[in-house]
């Protein structure tokens, strides 16, 4: 007997994004503010990201926010210069955001370790608050997921993405942007509600699909290629929107899927006007977060969360494709819930 969509762990897990979010929000409301008031009082110079899979995209959605809204340059750190090449960062007065949802992995724990003995506040965002990620930094956000045994991260993911708004939002005194954080669990409710499963007969049998975003949606394509990969079996690539006609363009032809994201800030009107083009040479386009070609239903909320909202759709879809193309989603091939990189 086929395993019904809602059966899954995955599937209930990710139902819980929006519980999980507003435990986040009033868990660690105090906390965040006091971290708030310490970079304001001793700004960073610059902020690293720390993070692997899901928790390297939820990193690329706080770059955007932090450098929009804070004006303080942020990149990727590369955890293999610690636990590889023994080579430790000089990061005095930098702030390095390390984001898990087990907080165990060698590599990340090496260049929390590494960042902290060179000088930069550590602060970890993690599930695991006992986990030795936690131990190796200055301060911890729990992201108050609960436990999440299927090894694709959803509610977790979305946690990790509703921390770093708070924080940010908390951080640059946005009373708007914090506003709008009360409202999110209720629009992530909304988002789970809407069905995207129709596009599931015509990505079952698909062998390629671009995801495509740009500014904060460039993390939910990220995160969204991943998933396509990992739970369905898919080969899907991420690009930002600004990329796409650099040399992907080429690969399009009529059927061809793309996966859009948008939200409704200044990089709109350029999304918007990609997905009419790629849709006029003949690519399967689904828009989400905007009109335009293949829209998809989408729950509004303001801009710079629209992409948690969008994602929390995703996931429905991507439970639903993963059984539909003969896959578990809760076990994907080869892959464990811990990945332990060194």
């Amino acid at each position: 007997m086929a395993t019904a969509p809602d059966a899954t762990r995955m599937f209930r897990e990710a139902a819980e994004a929006p519980a999980v979010v507003a435990r986040l929000l009033s868990a660690n409301r105090a906390a965040v503010d006091a971290l708030a008031a310490e970079l304001r009082g001793q700004p960073p110079r610059a902020v690293m990201m720390l993070g692997r899979g899901s928790s390297d995209h939820a990193g690329v959605y706080a770059k955007h926010l932090i450098e929009t809204r804070l004006g303080v340059l942020t990149a990727a750190a590369a955890p293999s210069a610690s636990s590889v090449y023994q080579a430790p960062p000089h990061v005095d007065g930098v702030l390095m955001l390390a984001i898990s949802q087990s907080g165990r992995s060698p590599d990340l724990v090496a260049a929390a370790e590494a960042a902290r003995n060179g000088g930069a506040r550590v602060v970890a965002l993690v599930n695991a608050p006992d986990s030795p990620l936690a131990a190796a930094a200055h301060a911890v956000l729990p992201l108050h997921a609960g436990p999440e045994t299927s090894v694709a991260a959803t509610k977790s993911y979305i946690a990790a993405l509703a921390a770093v708004a708070q924080l940010v939002a908390a951080w640059s005194g946005d009373a708007g942007l914090a506003a709008a954080l009360d409202a999110l669990p209720d629009a992530l409710t909304e988002a789970w509600a809407l069905d995207w499963t129709g596009l599931v007969p015509s990505l079952a049998t698909a062998s390629s699909l671009y995801a495509v975003g740009r500014g904060p949606g460039f993390g939910a394509a990220l995160e969204a290629a991943l998933k396509l990969k990992e739970t369905c079996g898919l080969h899907a690539e991420a690009f930002s929107a600004a990329e796409v006609r650099h040399g992907p363009l080429a690969l399009i032809e009529p059927g061809f899927p793309v996966l859009v994201f948008a939200q409704d800030d200044a990089s709109k009107p350029g999304v918007a006007a990609l997905a009419q083009d790629l849709a006029g040479r003949g690519a399967q386009v689904m828009l989400a977060g905007a009109e335009g070609p293949g829209a998809l239903r989408y729950a509004k909320v303001d801009p710079a969360l629209q992409p948690i909202a969008l994602i929390q759709s995703f996931y429905r879809l991507a439970n639903a494709l993963s059984l539909a193309r003969g896959y578990d989603p809760d076990q994907p091939p080869h892959l464990r819930k811990v990945t332990e990189t060194v």
